[in-house]
């Protein structure tokens, strides 16, 4: 394997070439655009033209909550609880492959078909001014969603949060030690997935956490880590106003490059947490007290 290098965060918002791309209407008000990949594949099924909601004035926020890495939807149930007690809306999809949805594990899935996961979310229970929030891997998930769809999109959140350049894969950014070790590890089952880590190595300690947690956490496919979004606009977020969230006790290694490049970014919000990797599990109310003010 050749050896791998981090992205420049200066790349994360330079311009990706592509061929242009003929958007063809279709019902429910989307406007499909199948726009080329590698080898010809698309980079992201459609861009959806969400209608404003413009005829209500609410103090309720609408919170689309995306988990990480060998998570499922099930995670996010302590700050959900938090939120929805404020009374907001949350909605806190599993991603194809993962939790309750283990059995559609494929080695097809790619960082596309988590973007379609939660778009078609947003399309099908008719969402806007969505506050998308996206927790460890599923940071390069909302970049993608707001790509396809800025206008049902309020404002992102990044959790300690991956962010890559467009047409960038996880495992470009990783030292091929990592890569050799993940691959190898993916290939002892049929369908080629990383199993989850230690908990210890998500910052996981307490009994309650544990037990929470317990056999929940579920194979990453390892097809994600290998496939990269291209995007339509590469500017990361797409125009919306972006925030990023950095745990700080302990922090997390693996978000650095994207967490200095958030930090770097003058028109983006930059927090910290006192709490480790897995605030959302952890420090419910911390986390739901900050998300809140960021969303006001």
């Amino acid at each position: 394997m050749s050896s791998s290098r981090t992205p420049r965060p200066s790349e994360l918002n330079e311009h990706q070439e592509s061929r242009p791309a003929q958007a063809t209407q279709q019902q429910g008000g989307g406007s499909y655009i199948p726009a080329p990949g590698p080898s010809g594949a698309r980079s992201h099924s459609f861009v959806y033209e969400c209608q404003e909601d413009t005829d209500e004035v609410s103090d309720s926020l609408t919170f689309v909550l995306v988990h990480g890495a060998w998570h499922g939807g099930w995670c996010w149930s302590r700050l959900a609880a938090r939120l929805q007690a404020k009374g907001h809306k949350v909605y806190t999809p599993t991603l194809t492959g993962l939790g309750e949805r283990s059995h559609l594990l494929s080695a097809d899935i790619t960082l596309n078909t988590f973007v379609d996961d939660v778009a078609n979310l947003i399309r099908w229970e008719e969402l806007s001014n969505v506050v998308l929030v996206g927790h460890s891997f599923g940071g390069l998930v909302i970049s993608g969603v707001a790509d396809v769809m800025p206008r049902c999109i309020q404002q992102l959140i990044y959790l300690d949060a991956f962010i890559l350049p467009s047409g960038t894969s996880t495992f470009d950014t990783l030292p091929e030690k990592i890569v050799d070790s993940m691959v190898a590890s993916a290939g002892k089952s049929a369908i080629p997935a990383v199993p989850p880590p230690p908990l210890s190595a998500l910052g996981l300690h307490a009994t309650e956490d544990l037990h929470f947690v317990g056999n929940r956490l579920t194979p990453q496919p390892l097809s994600v880590y290998r496939s990269s979004l291209r995007l339509q606009n590469p500017v990361i977020g797409n125009g919306r106003p972006c925030s990023y969230i950095s745990c700080t006790q302990p922090t997390f290694r693996g978000v650095d490059t994207s967490r200095e490049w958030a930090r770097q970014q003058k028109d983006w919000e930059f927090r910290e947490l006192e709490s480790g990797h897995c605030a959302l599990m952890t420090h419910p109310d911390m986390l739901a007290r900050l998300l809140l003010e960021l969303a006001d």
